[in-house]
């Protein structure tokens, strides 16, 4: 029978270790975590996410403190504002939250952040440390993070003589979450929109991560029966059967067929979702550890 994993149930146990782990940094550091996350544009997606991000770090204990810029906000007054907050002793986390107006340099903006600061886990000196395998002093990017907490409590830490199939190639997702599976020992796979023979190779995966932005690309006859499925995509579609314009979300895995093949599988929502916030929440805690010159905790 399927196992269909509760990301918000995993998410819920790494909060209350979250929690655990910050007021032990109280205790010793004497102060608390702080977080500051910008946001330009009034994209209503964006300041949801923002919404759900400042609100967990207020229920972890942290100092939550949100900059709202307006859509017309230069390239000068943003890094300016990045400048700043790399130079507060209070703030130990800054996110900016993604994507940009389209006038904004993304890039530079991610790499204005002090690597030490950079909570996503997206600077190159993050990302640098962990394609040479230090996960030991740097941030891990979030969703990546997440999924492979679900994948240790599916497999456990090692993943020894496991095939893993990554869909997807983007700084974001795809290269730093093949980088993690290599890590944990699996035999990893990138694949992408110009793999050949991309459902082949699919049904080769005892572990198989679709992280490409296509509704219900992933289909049944892709899965390898009994395989772990984790699903990142995040989709909105149209839903007539809930009534004329409404919408749903889908992952980019065909969830009700595949899911009677796979062994294991996340949904969407509830899925790798919540383990993203979590995760923002467990760097948080681990940058003011390391910036305070205190143990590292993990989670």
């Amino acid at each position: 029978m399927t196992t269909i994993i509760d990301g918000k149930a995993v998410a819920a146990s790494v909060i209350a270790s979250i929690k655990v782990a910050h007021e032990a940094l109280e205790a010793v550091g004497g102060l608390k975590a702080g977080l500051a996350v910008v946001i330009v544009g009034d994209d209503p997606a964006s300041h949801a996410y923002v919404g759900a991000k400042g609100r967990m770090a207020k229920e972890c204990g942290f100092v939550s403190v949100q900059h709202t810029l307006p859509e017309q906000t230069s390239q000068k007054a943003l890094l300016a504002l990045l400048e700043e907050l790399n130079r507060q002793e209070t703030i130990h986390g800054i996110l900016v939250q993604l994507p940009l107006p389209g006038h904004l340099n993304s890039e530079q903006v991610i790499q204005a952040i002090s690597p030490e600061k950079d909570v996503d886990g997206l600077h190159v000196v993050n990302a640098g440390k962990l394609a040479t395998g230090d996960l030991a002093t740097g941030l891990i990017s979030c969703t990546p993070a997440g999924a492979m907490a679900l994948l240790a409590g599916i497999h456990g830490p090692d993943l020894s003589g496991l095939n893993a199939v990554v869909i997807g190639r983007s700084n974001l997702f795809g290269k730093p979450m093949g980088q993690l599976l290599l890590n944990a020992n699996a035999t990893v796979t990138i694949a992408h929109s110009r793999t050949k023979d991309l459902a082949g190779i699919c049904r080769k995966a005892d572990i198989l991560v679709a992280a490409v932005g296509r509704a219900e690309m992933v289909k049944q006859d892709w899965i390898n029966p009994g395989a772990t499925v984790i699903d990142v995509g995040i989709n909105r579609v149209a839903a007539p059967e809930r009534g004329e314009g409404k919408t749903k979300l889908v992952g980019d895995v065909d969830f009700g067929a595949c899911a009677e093949t796979a062994g294991v599988i996340t949904p969407v929502p509830g899925g790798v979702g919540p383990m993203t916030i979590a995760m923002l929440m467990a760097n948080t805690v681990i940058a003011a550890s390391q910036q305070l010159g205190l143990p590292r905790p993990v989670f």
